[in-house]
């Protein structure tokens, strides 16, 4: 474990965390979690532990490709890079292990750091198999290592503020949730595609709902209460598609996913993913919550809310114009908090878990259930019927 090292004048000092980052090469790595993250609390000057101490993270690049990874380096001053995973495990100062590679190749990487006795924060689907998602979190409890999943939409601005509203008791009791996910994802033949091949291929990993259901998982079960039971409906739109080299290639994994769950209390949730719609709303994530008391509409950044008492009463009545805007009668929630970057913020709490012990509930168990919603909602559409989903425990 690297010591403490005294800096100023002030007697401050700085608690610095070696972070082995695998998969730094791939979009998410690099841009949320190497550069909006880490590097981040970096350019910031650590990060402020309240005691007198800074935490400083140093991150190790991992990956495949030694090339990618120094250029990385290189572009933010960066001077470790290996391409050997055992032996940057191998390292005593390395603390950490970060995970953001493809799906099918987390599993391995991650036992391989329990068992090197490394705290791991990772990405989600944490595995390809429920079994094994709940496997990996019986390892970390047993090797003594703290450990967590990237959960980043809690995190959100639009959601934080969704949030103030739920702990408010703004909704009353909440009856649905209705959420709209997607976005237009290019074939790949006369204009690139925005997500990588792999993503619509089932024997890589990849598919809409192993992708998308694990974040519906946690955002419902923290927000509302816990999925009891799903109804799924899976999709491959798009059959064919142009990878990274512009050959084509045959999809095999479902690109839409229409799923209802049931609600720990009775609430009932509604939501649409899809890479094969084109988007009419004003961001590409919206929830819609409707309460006895209230509702409201929250995205990334923006939540809008409508009291009963401000409820208007419309009549359906299709021979005449509608002449009101339905959509001016919301109030928008004010931004009295300021949000960071999602990603940064629960970097920065996985930091002080990892060196104050301090709270932490977004753990390899949480990344269980997300794969388990996961890997029911695909069982769901292939039998065709209302699945329970059991309460998962160590």
């Amino acid at each position: 474990m690297v010591e403490d090292r005294a800096v100023d004048k002030a007697h401050r000092s700085v608690r610095t965390v070696k972070i082995a980052m695998n998969g730094v090469t791939g979009r998410m790595g690099y841009r949320q979690h190497l550069v909006r993250s880490v590097l981040a609390l970096r350019e910031q000057g650590g990060l402020d532990l309240g005691d007198g101490t800074v935490l400083w993270p140093e991150p190790v690049l991992v990956g495949r490709r030694e090339e990618a990874l120094r250029t990385i380096a290189d572009r933010h001053g960066l001077d470790q890079v290996s391409t050997d995973l055992a032996e940057v495990l191998a390292d005593p100062e390395v603390e950490v292990y970060f995970d953001a590679q493809v799906t099918g190749a987390r599993e391995a990487a991650v036992r391989q750091a329990i068992s090197a006795g490394k705290h791991v924060y990772c990405e989600k689907p944490t595995a390809l198999s429920f079994s094994s998602s709940l496997e990996l979190a019986r390892l970390a409890e047993a090797a003594g290592v703290r450990h967590g999943v990237v959960q980043d939409k809690l995190f959100l601005p639009g959601l934080l503020k969704l949030r103030r509203l739920i702990e408010g008791g703004f909704f009353g009791e909440v009856l649905s949730v209705r959420g709209e996910f997607g976005y237009w994802v290019f074939e790949g033949d006369w204009q690139p595609a925005q997500r990588p091949s792999w993503n619509y291929r089932a024997q890589d990993g990849g598919g809409i709902t192993a992708d998308m259901f694990p974040h519906w998982e946690y955002l419902l079960h923290e927000l509302f209460g816990r999925v009891c039971s799903v109804q799924a409906l899976t999709r491959r739109h798009i059959g064919r598609r142009w990878d990274e080299e512009g050959k084509p290639y045959e999809a095999t994994a479902d690109d839409a996913a229409y799923g209802v769950f049931e609600l720990e209390g009775g609430a009932v949730a509604q939501i649409n993913s899809s890479w094969a719609v084109r988007v009419h709303r004003d961001e590409l994530l919206e929830f819609q919550v409707d309460g006895t008391h209230g509702s409201a509409v929250a995205g990334l950044r923006d939540c809008r809310f409508q009291h009963r008492a401000g409820t208007p009463k419309p009549v359906w009545n299709p021979d005449l114009p509608q002449t009101e805007s339905f959509r001016a009668q919301w109030q928008e929630v004010p931004d009295n908090t300021p949000a960071d970057n999602g990603f940064k913020a629960q970097w920065e709490l996985f930091l002080r878990h990892v060196v104050r012990g301090e709270p932490w509930r977004w753990d390899l168990l949480a990344g269980a259930r997300g794969v388990q919603l996961a890997e029911l909602g695909l069982r769901s559409s292939a039998e065709g019927r209302r699945l329970r989903v059991p309460e998962v425990v160590l």
